[in-house]
């Protein structure tokens, strides 16, 4: 199959990377110094369990997904309708488009601008890039999707390519239960630019996180979301799965890049206000982030 990769970080370049080793053909979107070093020497995927460099083509365009057949947007939260407006005009009728993004409201979005049906899918992986076309992999990797006239075709694909695709009924519930994980981990994790495993084991971090993940509950109670498991347990596995990953907020500050909090804490914070729901605890996070932000911005400019 012929995959793009819309967005090619951490998490595009590990699933796009997977697909590649399985033999199909990939190419990679994303910054110049990125898709130079993988036009030069192909895309190194350092695993837990193996080491290889994998072939794919790449390109710093959207008119890379051209002619392909199945696209994982893998864009920011914050680039989405960018993205899309850049992708539009070059995906083939017949394209499936899946987005990988964090955040719960990123594939009705791409959908709304596409106008075209757009999967959802929940990424669990640990992931960072550990220099240009070099994706390094912590753990973890499965993917959760809901039921579509492709889902049969992509856990097979994904399958064969040694990532475990989950279809489920409630991909919305997922997708809050993702969110949640996110809301406790993301912006703590950027603020003290500390790994999952030693970030719990913090005074009081834990009560913390509690009561984020309560808010978010409670958020998705009035928005009539089931939320699917036990959140403060998976919370928890979090921490004992992937005890060295850096949260993705964390990655973004530490390199002076916008962070997707927005999105995150920012988003229960916005539709807390909208529904009557108090979320206090999101409010702090997602402020004392935003203060980070302008303080790498003001550096920047310096």
């Amino acid at each position: 199959m012929r995959i793009a990769v819309m967005g090619a970080g951490a998490v595009g370049c590990y699933y796009g990377g997977m697909l590649a080793r399985a033999g199909h053909e990939v190419i990679l979107v994303g910054r110049p110094a990125h898709v130079e070093a993988v036009t030069r020497d192909g895309l190194l995927l350092d695993t837990r369990d193996f080491q290889v460099r994998v072939p794919v083509k790449a390109s710093t365009g959207a008119e890379g997904v051209r002619g392909t057949q199945l696209v994982l947007c893998c864009v920011k939260s914050t680039d989405t309708a960018t993205a899309a407006a850049e992708m539009a005009p070059h995906l083939a009728p017949e394209a499936i488009v899946l987005s990988l993004q964090n955040g719960v409201d990123n594939a009705e979005r791409l959908q709304a601008l596409l106008g075209r049906e757009v999967g959802a899918a929940v990424v669990y992986v640990a992931t960072e890039m550990a220099g240009p076309g070099h994706v390094k992999h912590h753990g973890r990797g499965e993917l959760v999707i809901g039921p579509s006239d492709a889902s049969g075709r992509l856990v097979e694909l994904f399958g064969a390519a040694g990532v475990p695709v989950e279809v489920s009924e409630n991909v919305v519930g997922a997708l809050w239960a993702k969110l949640i994980l996110n809301c406790a981990y993301n912006a703590l994790s950027a603020i003290t630019q500390l790994p999952y495993g030693r970030l719990v084991a913090g005074d009081a971090v834990e009560d913390v996180m509690r009561d984020a993940v309560q808010e978010c509950l409670d958020l998705a109670w009035a928005e009539g979301i089931t939320v699917p498991g036990d959140c403060w347990a998976a919370v928890q596995r979090i921490a004992q799965t992937m005890p060295m990953q850096f949260s993705s907020t964390a990655q973004d500050l530490a390199r002076g890049k916008r962070s997707e909090i927005d999105h995150l804490n920012g988003f229960v914070l916005r539709r807390g206000k909208e529904l009557g729901v108090a979320t206090p605890v999101n409010r702090v996070l997602y402020s004392l982030v935003k203060l980070l932000e302008e303080r790498a911005a003001d550096a920047r400019v310096a």
